[in-house]
């Protein structure tokens, strides 16, 4: 008789995040990179600002081959009824060209006390930074 398998617990988000104390630049130091981003790159950062509507301008950039690659977007609260850290963010693809967006999630997972280190993943457990 085969073991069913065991289904993997939904992992646990932040709650009450301050979007107003977690905007400003981000460091990459560690990742299970997406698909998208260059295995070499170097010197990755996002850059959040807070807009007029509530939602979030995401600028992602890195260093791969000594060239700066970029991409912009938006992020906004999954649910806005909600007080957990689960956001969609939406690029488009190509960026120069905004006809096929790109939403994926993002879900602050922790964050310290004084918004100095963030971790972020999604629920396939594919990605983390």
């Amino acid at each position: 008789m085969a073991k069913a398998k065991a289904k993997a617990k939904e992992m646990e988000v932040v709650r009450g995040l301050d979007l107003n104390r977690y905007m400003g630049r981000w460091y990459e130091i560690a990742s299970f990179p997406s698909i998208n981003q260059p295995r070499d790159g170097v010197n990755t950062r996002a850059t959040y600002t807070l807009n007029a509507d509530g939602t979030v301008h995401v600028l992602n950039e890195t260093w791969s081959g000594g060239k700066r690659g970029s991409i912009e977007g938006t992020a906004y609260k999954a649910d806005h009824n909600s007080d957990e850290a689960k956001l969609k963010v939406k690029f488009y693809v190509p960026p120069f060209l905004p006809i096929i967006p790109i939403t994926g999630d993002y879900w602050v997972l922790f964050i310290d006390h004084d918004y100095q280190y963030a971790l972020i993943g999604q629920p396939s457990r594919k990605y983390l930074w």
